[in-house]
């Protein structure tokens, strides 16, 4: 049975050190407004509350940043488009989730 539970954490990608919590519109808000996140290429981003977000690596890219229907939303000029994302609160961090499944990492500097 162990092994079983075992594969079935594999399989799903869900370990007992995982422990992350699916965030609203509240939730997101207080996970980035005014915060700056560090991801593991390196580069920084910062949630101005001005909804404008500096995105560096490298070199600086200003976009912005929205709530829409529980997701976080960014958009990166001269691009009109908006891209959203599913969000978790992480033990010291947070998890953007696209649309296609994809996650990115990010751990909080400040």
């Amino acid at each position: 049975m162990r092994r079983f539970a075992l594969i079935l954490a594999i399989l799903t990608g869900s370990t007992a050190t995982h422990a992350a919590e699916m965030l609203d519109e509240e939730g997101i808000l207080a996970a980035l407004m005014d915060r700056e996140v560090l991801y593991e290429s390196g580069a920084r981003q910062d949630f101005r509350p001005s909804m404008r977000t500096l995105y560096t690596s490298g070199r600086p890219s200003w976009g912005y940043w929205a709530i829409r229907d529980d997701q976080y939303c960014s958009m990166w000029p001269p691009s009109d488009i908006w891209a959203c994302y599913d969000m978790e609160r992480l033990e010291n961090g947070i998890r953007f989730i696209g649309f296609g499944g994809d996650i990115t990492d990010g751990t909080y500097t400040n």
